[in-house]
């Protein structure tokens, strides 16, 4: 039961944080996003981690930069750090303490 919880939470994480990333990196044209859909890279980044994060073999599930079983291939873990450091910083940028804390702590 905790474990499913987890898994949501960090589902809703990772759709957030990449989803910030596609608009902001990937999709800003004129300073509006072209649409709610994520590139195909993106897309990809994100059905890969989520499937990741379910088939996580350790309970609890520790945070995946202190893991010491590392599952995402590594050119997936360099993507999915970019992502989680410019969106984490997106949001810091802009007064989100609070988004980045609820979903952090």
């Amino acid at each position: 039961m905790k474990k499913e919880k987890r898994i949501k939470k960090d589902e809703k994480v990772l759709q957030a944080f990449i989803k910030i990333y596609c608009e902001q990196k990937h999709q800003k044209t004129g300073g509006v996003p072209k649409s709610n859909a994520l590139c195909p890279a993106c897309y990809d980044l994100l059905s890969y981690a989520l499937k990741r994060n379910e088939l996580c073999p350790l309970d609890p599930k520790p945070r995946c930069k202190k893991c010491h079983v590392h599952c995402y291939k590594p050119e997936m873990r360099e993507r999915i750090k970019e992502v989680m450091k410019f969106s984490g910083q997106y949001y810091l940028r802009r007064g989100r303490v609070d988004w980045v804390y609820k979903y952090f702590f």
